[in-house]
């Protein structure tokens, strides 16, 4: 039950216009997307790419953008990079326009053959103008939350990262988003209190500084090499494609299992899959909007209490019998388990189940209004529908709550 975000001290300024209106990135030159889309007399999205390449495509967050982008891109083509090729046959991905590469973001030799063929250039497309521009874009969903180390936060969250940023610049992409989290600000002060888009990084653990160590990677390369990328930053996200994970968490609120440390009023923000992909696909898409980085999440946030009892509410609509009811126990609980993650991650090692319990206590909650306005970003799916949709999911693929 970790979150995802992330912010920036030292970063990304909102990008400035040449008097004819084109935007341009940071450092004064011309982003090829804005340009492309004022030239067509547009000011809300892009064109989809020509072709779109996925990392992490196996994992929660890529399968559902890949079956969003085989649905909505027949016209283009997607490449997607996973570790295990026989993935491609479990997800029924063997289609017209996919294009699989199996590999490891933290091995170089595999990122450059992912991406082959984009030597400078891109793939391009015809502008209104006649002119071509780059029209390949980037999104790096590959990530790792619970290792079986620390050290794999750093191998895969923060080299990875730095492999695919290195690589998408000089092949000239039209567009990289980087997939981020919440862990790089840490958690709210208050329970009232929310995070916004000016927040200063405060890494929680390790998860946290790796994700930040990415993100710092992606806004030096918009800063010094002119890339253009956004950064999105989900906190906890829910919906079909679940691991192991969620379904435990579904399985101890049915059975009233549920810790719920202190008052239970702490909140969170989550995010359903597919308003998730809504985001990412509109930072993707969204002119001018290099090297910002943005809260994805539902429309507001969660307290524990109304989580709980919201899973619970779902479930019996699905036909499950669940009471609502939780493992109440104070916040010291959490405030031990947090030493122990501490202790723990100190010395090399990760426990999930402690880390999770560490981070009970606390709200991590986020604002989305900079999302809304710059992105026009807009969570269609609710709490209660969100969850029922989870685990219809769950019975649709035999899986037991």
């Amino acid at each position: 039950m970790t979150n995802e975000t992330d912010q920036h001290t030292a970063s990304a300024s909102a990008s400035a216009n040449f008097p004819d209106g084109s935007p341009t990135f940071p450092d004064g030159s011309a982003d090829p997307i804005a340009a492309a889309v004022v030239a067509a007399g547009t000011t809300q999205r892009s064109e989809s790419p020509a072709l779109t390449l996925v990392t992490g495509a196996a994992g929660w967050v890529g399968r559902a953008l890949v079956e969003r982008l085989l649905a909505t891109r027949q016209d283009g083509r997607i490449r997607i990079l996973v570790r295990n090729a026989g993935d491609i046959d479990a997800f029924g991905w063997r289609r017209p326009g996919l294009e699989v590469v199996v590999g490891d973001v933290t091995r170089i030799g595999d990122v450059e053959r992912f991406f082959a063929g984009l030597s400078g250039g891109g793939e391009s497309a015809t502008g209104a103008s006649g002119s071509h521009v780059p029209s390949t874009d980037v999104i790096h969903a590959a990530g790792v939350i619970h290792p079986e180390s620390v050290a794999g936060f750093y191998a895969v969250n923060t080299e990875g990262t730095k492999n695919i940023v290195a690589t998408a610049r000089r092949s000239g992409v039209r567009r990289l988003v980087h997939v981020s989290s919440n862990s790089p600000f840490g958690t709210n002060p208050t329970h009232d209190d929310v995070f916004r888009n000016d927040e200063p990084y405060r890494p929680y653990f390790n998860y946290g500084i790796s994700k930040m160590q990415g993100e710092l990677a992606v806004l030096e390369a918009v800063r010094a090499d002119g890339l253009d990328a956004v950064i999105v930053r989900p906190p906890w996200f829910y919906g079909p494609f679940q691991p192991a994970r969620q379904t435990v968490f579904f399985t101890m609120i049915k059975k009233g299992r549920f810790p719920v440390l202190a008052s239970g009023e702490q909140r969170r923000s989550m995010v359903y899959i597919d308003n998730l992909v809504d985001g990412i696909i509109a930072a993707e898409l969204t002119p001018g909007v290099a090297g910002k980085g943005y809260w994805i999440a539902d429309a507001k946030p969660y307290s524990i209490n109304e989580i709980v009892a919201t899973v619970a509410s779902a479930l019996r609509d699905e036909g499950y019998d669940a009471s609502g009811k939780s493992l109440r126990a104070p916040g010291i609980v959490g405030k031990v388990a947090e030493f122990a993650d501490k202790l723990l991650q100190g010395s090399g090692r990760y426990n999930q189940q402690i880390h999770v319990l560490g981070e009970m206590d606390k709200t991590i909650a986020c604002d989305i209004s900079a999302a809304r306005a710059e992105l026009g970003y807009d969570p269609k799916i609710d709490l209660h529908e969100g969850m029922r949709r989870s685990i219809q999911w769950c019975k649709q693929n035999g899986i037991e709550l």
